[in-house]
């Protein structure tokens, strides 16, 4: 966890005596997509003592006037209104129906007073932009689904968002990632309050690994941030986008934007949430991603059609960001999709780089090279093992200290 975190964690309220650790309140708003709202109405919702998980009691609290309409124009009753919040110890929000509207008033005061009472707050993927409406994400680490992240970094500069994490637990304030993310994070709170077992006995009963390596890197999708199409720095992104088997640093790209390197900092972090060196970095490795899946090319050869300056570059950002080798990562992607009609389809020119939403906060770890050079203190060994050292098979061995994709308090 970063320190920015664990100075965060040091203000944490002790509970008020009229709120209980084992009362959930789930606060629901008209508009709200039906499956992250039901993620936490499951976990904490049903009574599942005789699989040894301990009983929470859950208050499904509506945040506005109803009935609520969800996904697909369903209709919803909440049997409580916001004046339950006053007895949750733990008050999750689930995804916000609109990034670009703000929450009611009296919800986010509703979500200030319980955190001021010693309450934990939870959001779940967009519900992230609740909490930040509320100010309880200002200087702290979240993060959100990775398509709405540079929105989240631009609208609230005060956040530390990191799109590369499934969540983040910061103590009395925890964010997750987009939709499945949100059982993670839930077992997560479960395992916190209860133990290991008792959230793999839960995981069992939902039929989820109860751990899940790796962060929203791999989901990223090909797409420019929305909101960059009309800006004067687009086509400096996009140029980036389409070289990236080239060899070139930042400084090249605020020399296309006719800008100082100082000047193109700011307004590349302003635009998309991402310091340029971190984005860059990003995008090669996720080229670098689609290339093992999809080609038979050596893992020397995807470093130069990626834009490394070498294998050991690769290796070692390959690593950071993902949590394994590259050839680790080819091997397990392979044993997960097996080829019933022959070989994968070998790719014999080099493909151009596919547009990608890269929003890795630049904030997290320190980056010292140049996109292309070679990062320092990961492996360069090309061994099929996970993070910590420990072989692929035992990615979801019990007791695991830290998950990649997986960022808590300590």
């Amino acid at each position: 966890m970063s320190q920015d975190s664990a100075t965060a964690t040091e203000a944490v309220r002790k509970l008020s005596g009229r709120r209980r650790r084992e009362v959930v309140a789930v606060l629901l708003f008209s508009g709200g997509p039906i499956f992250e709202s039901s993620i936490p109405l499951s976990v904490f919702g049903i009574d599942r003592q005789d699989a040894g998980v301990p009983r929470y009691r859950l208050l499904v609290c509506g945040g506005e006037e109803g009935p609520l309409r969800t996904t697909g124009g369903l209709e919803l009753t909440a049997p409580y209104g916001l004046e339950a919040i006053s007895r949750a110890g733990t008050v999750v929000v689930p995804a916000w129906r609109s990034i670009t509207s703000p929450p009611p008033v009296e919800a986010l005061d509703a979500l200030r007073r319980a955190h001021e009472e010693g309450a934990r707050i939870v959001g779940l993927c967009t519900g992230a932009f609740v909490l930040a409406a509320a100010g309880l994400l200002d200087g702290r680490p979240a993060t959100t689904h990775w398509m709405y992240a540079p929105t989240l970094a631009k609208r609230y500069p005060s956040v530390h968002v990191d799109p590369r994490e499934l969540f983040v637990d910061d103590g009395d304030v925890l964010t997750s990632a987009g939709t499945a993310a949100g059982i993670d994070l839930c077992l997560h709170i479960v395992r916190s309050d209860h133990g290991t077992e008792a959230a793999g006995a839960l995981a069992r009963r939902l039929v989820v690994p109860p751990r899940r390596s790796g962060g929203q890197e791999r989901y990223l999708d090909r797409s420019l941030p929305e909101e960059i199409g009309s800006d004067p720095l687009a086509e400096v992104v996009a140029w980036a986008l389409e070289h990236l088997h080239e060899q070139f640093d930042v400084e090249t790209l605020a020399a296309r934007a006719y800008m100082s390197r100082r000047t193109f900092d700011r307004r590349f972090r302003s635009l998309t949430g991402s310091a340029p060196l971190q984005w860059l970095i990003t995008q090669r490795v996720l080229q670098a991603q689609r290339l093992l899946e999809t080609s038979d090319y050596s893992v020397d050869e995807v470093a130069g059609r990626c834009g490394f300056r070498s294998p050991v570059a690769l290796r070692g950002h390959f690593r950071r960001q993902l949590g394994s080798s590259p050839a680790a990562y080819r091997a397990a992607y392979r044993a997960r999709r097996p080829q019933s009609g022959g070989p994968e389809q070998v790719v014999t020119a080099a493909e151009p780089a596919v547009p990608a939403q890269g929003t890795s906060a630049g904030r997290r770890a320190p980056v010292a090279a140049a996109a292309g050079q070679p990062a320092a203190g990961p492996s360069t060994a090309d061994v099929p093992r996970g993070e910590h050292g420990k072989p692929v098979s035992e990615a979801y061995a019990s007791g695991r200290p830290a998950l990649p994709g997986q960022r808590s308090a300590p």
